[in-house]
């Protein structure tokens, strides 16, 4: 190669003056939480003006080529300028905002004595909380498994290493602390621990430095094993799951989630706690020390203390998270049968029979005939006969049966329980003038949540329905742009949460969804 000649004195000049341009962007990158909370233009030229929300690109967390082209390309498809602007803030907000860290781990020694090649890790944080959650961070990224491609396993910058950062992480973390819920950054970050110990009784026990929040969620699990099917499905890569932990993490998944089936009583009368226990001062379940109320066992369904909104379940048959566990297991068998040997497949056969096991419970235990809706899915159910007629808007729900492939939009049963979701008859349903749609306890009745619009729209094939909740969406973000955990139905300017990352992701990927099912719907105005 050729010796580089003199650079001009001009162009050393721009090259330093960009230079310290970028530094001096890096050293003042605001905090997200806060950037969030306040309009910058230049605003949306549309009725809601709505501001632009992405951080500067020195500011943002990860740099995605494709990305960018996609999110160029679609500026082309979208006519109405606050919904594109909707899609520009939102669907870049976890690449943009949310990865934490990127890095390899610490060598370490196997049992065998020999050398543990370093795992590629991603700390992917939740949004305005600095830990990472297992279900959040696995729905966070699929927002982005249509650009996702192999690339051979040796790229450290690409969207496929990091989708392998946050397997490895996750297997970590369930490794560690299988009945916990979300983490805290891995020692190889730098990043500093803080104690998030809090006032719930919960065992077994946990270090409150490495673990942000231990609560038992069934789906938690669960998003592990559909991040993971989502990076098999879209690289064809199964030789990375057999590289480092991703079996190990496997098995002490089935193996929690079967000690998660016992009845509330031995063969001889005595009542029996599960592995996990937790009691909250606060809207908890502290009846029957700590173990909730009785359940009947063996029913082929698995215990969740916690619902994916983080409050505790009523009755512990959790059937959205059961749905959700179902498909992941058996769509993530396929990985686990290219790795084991095809004479004998012990964990291929573990996690069919399950995911099978699973499924014939719900249909057997949970479908439920609702005098107004006919046989409908109940929300939760304890096996003796109890159960819960509402939705939750948080994901895994019942509405969002067919987006997570439990069964077809077109089900009878899936259809009656969808009408009775988006209607008065649903406890958790609320209307109003800013908007209407599924709210939660968590946030209180009368709020609710972008997330379940979104979902509405997935699962619909009614322009009407699909365009009522395309303008609710576009006029209640309070003129920011994102979507926000909840909203106030009657007044757009109360909401929970400017930064939820995981939301904003879904709205794109709903927008490349009605791009495929419904392209007419994007070339109208919402104004």
């Amino acid at each position: 190669m050729a010796p580089i000649g003199p650079v001009p004195p001009l162009v050393l000049r721009v090259l330093v003056l960009a230079c310290l341009l970028i530094s001096t962007a890096y050293a003042q990158c605001p905090i997200y939480t806060n950037y969030a909370n306040a309009r910058h233009e230049p605003f949306s030229t549309g009725r809601w003006n709505l501001s632009s929300m992405r951080p500067i690109p020195p500011c943002r967390t990860f740099y995605s080529e494709d990305m960018e082209r996609e999110v160029e390309r679609i500026k082309g498809v979208i006519v109405d300028p606050d919904l594109f602007r909707l899609f520009e803030n939102a669907w870049p907000s976890t690449l943009d905002t949310t990865i934490g860290w990127k890095g390899l781990s610490n060598v370490t020694e196997k049992e065998d004595g020999q050398m543990e090649d370093p795992a590629e890790l991603s700390f992917v944080i939740t949004g305005d909380i600095e830990a990472m959650w297992l279900r959040d961070s696995a729905n966070q990224l699929q927002a982005y498994v249509s650009l996702l491609k192999a690339d051979g396993g040796k790229d450290n910058s690409s969207l496929a290493s990091l989708f392998r950062g946050a397997i490895n992480l996750q297997a970590r973390y369930i490794l560690g602390d299988p009945f916990c819920n979300a983490f805290q950054s891995p020692d190889e970050s730098g990043i500093p621990h803080h104690s998030s110990q809090n006032s719930d009784k919960i065992s077994p026990p946990y270090d409150y430095f490495r673990v942000f929040s231990c609560q038992w969620e069934l789906d938690s699990v669960a998003s592990f094993l559909q991040l993971s099917h989502d990076y098999y499905s879209a690289t064809g890569d199964w030789e990375f799951f057999g590289k480092h932990n991703w079996t190990r993490a496997v098995t002490k998944v089935l193996n929690i989630t079967q000690s998660m089936t016992i009845d509330s009583y031995a063969e001889d009368g005595t009542w029996q706690h599960t592995p996990y226990t937790y009691c909250a001062p606060y809207g908890g379940t502290p009846i029957n020390d700590c173990n909730g109320s009785p359940h009947r066992g063996n029913i082929g369904l698995v215990r969740s203390f916690q619902r994916p909104s983080d409050d505790s379940c009523i009755y512990q048959y959790l059937i959205p998270s059961n749905m959700m566990y179902s498909v992941a297991l058996n769509l993530s068998s396929s990985i686990m049968a290219q790795l084991e040997p095809s004479t004998s497949q012990p964990l291929t056969a573990r996690m069919r029979n399950m995911s099978t096991s699973i499924r014939t419970g719900i249909e057997t235990h949970a479908v439920i005939n609702d005098p107004i809706h006919g046989p409908i899915y109940a929300y939760e159910i304890d096996g003796y006969g109890s159960v819960i007629l509402m939705d939750d808007p948080n994901l895994p729900s019942l509405l969002s049966a067919p987006f997570i492939g439990y069964t077809p939009a077109s089900n009878p049963v899936y259809q009656n329980t969808r009408a009775r979701i988006l209607s008065r008859s649903n406890p958790y349903y609320a209307w109003g003038p800013a908007i209407s749609g599924v709210a939660s306890m968590h946030t209180r009745p009368g709020k609710p949540w972008p997330m379940a619009n979104i979902m509405t729209i997935l699962t619909s094939d009614d322009d009407d329905e699909i365009v009522a909740n395309l303008k609710w969406l576009v006029q209640s973000t309070d003129g920011l742009g994102l979507m926000h955990e909840s909203v106030d139905a009657h007044d757009a300017g109360v909401w929970s949460r400017q930064w939820f990352s995981w939301a904003n992701g879904l709205f794109g990927v709903m927008v490349l969804d009605l791009e495929k099912r419904r392209p007419h719907l994007l070339k109208m105005g919402f104004q």
